[in-house]
């Protein structure tokens, strides 16, 4: 399938389900807290993006049951919501939520502590997101897209985590998942330019331990293979010669979780 270039009317349609996107990340900050499912986060989600006149895009696709991810400790990714699966003190949660808007997609996640927090476990998180800007400075047209993942793989690596191999990041836009792939690590020769008009979503997935990683037996829920934790950060940029577009956050800004935490 070949790669779309966005107009800059459809990149503002898929910067709107950015935004909603957003919102619902910041709607679910106050419920993360002891005692809160990962059910009752996943309903709160939903309740707010459909109060927006969008849809979760993750319900169905490829046969997912959950309308958003929320991925607790060595959840790497694709953790499905569960009334069972309940917050503690000092766990980290990552929440990945994809948002279908007047027919066009925006995917964003952010993982976040719960309480108190270890400071190995806050350097984790920080390295994540930041290698996630990282990335997103790399991602200008003219520049090949194995430029973002050697620009996250060199931060994540030099600050002593590892970056995991067998997910990548991908295009967004008129579909949740388009070409291209945007792998975390590589070269900066490697994969294809990019140009004005494309869209990616781009989502460094970081590991305490080993990049290893395998699958739960429902298919879905990828853990590391050492049990150690992991922190997942993706926000959709459009790509421009002068740089990147953020579609799924504020211009101009990047947030950190703790001191989002801290004003909630």
């Amino acid at each position: 399938m070949a790669v779309r270039i966005y107009s800059g009317k459809e990149i503002e349609k898929i910067r709107q389900a950015g935004k909603i996107a957003y919102d619902a990340h910041m709607y679910l900050v106050k419920y993360l807290k002891e005692g809160v499912s990962t059910g009752e986060l996943e309903k709160h989600a939903k309740d707010y993006i459909e109060s927006c006149g969008a849809s979760a895009a993750f319900f169905g696709f490829n046969g997912y049951p959950g309308q958003i991810c929320t991925s607790i400790n060595d959840i790497v990714v694709h953790g499905i919501p569960r009334n069972t699966d309940v917050l503690k003190n000092g766990d980290i949660i990552g929440i990945d939520i994809g948002v279908r808007y007047q027919e066009y997609y925006a995917d964003t996640a952010w993982t976040w502590p719960v309480g108190e927090v270890t400071r190995e476990v806050k350097s984790l998180i920080e390295v994540a997101q930041k290698s996630l800007y990282h990335g997103i400075k790399a991602a200008v047209a003219g520049n090949r897209v194995g430029a973002i993942g050697a620009s996250i793989q060199d931060y994540v690596e030099k600050n002593g985590f590892s970056v995991v191999r067998s997910m990548v990041g991908h295009g967004v836009g008129k579909s949740i998942h388009e070409e291209p792939q945007v792998p975390n690590y590589g070269r900066k020769k490697d994969g294809i330019m990019m140009k004005s008009g494309m869209v990616l979503a781009i989502e460094p997935m970081i590991n305490q331990g080993s990049y290893d990683v395998y699958t739960d037996r429902d298919k879905w829920t990828i853990r590391t293979k050492d049990g150690k934790l992991s922190a997942h950060f993706e926000h959709t940029v459009a790509i421009y010669a002068e740089g990147a577009v953020i579609c799924t956050m504020p211009e101009h800004c990047e947030m950190n979780v703790f001191e989002i935490m801290k004003g909630k």
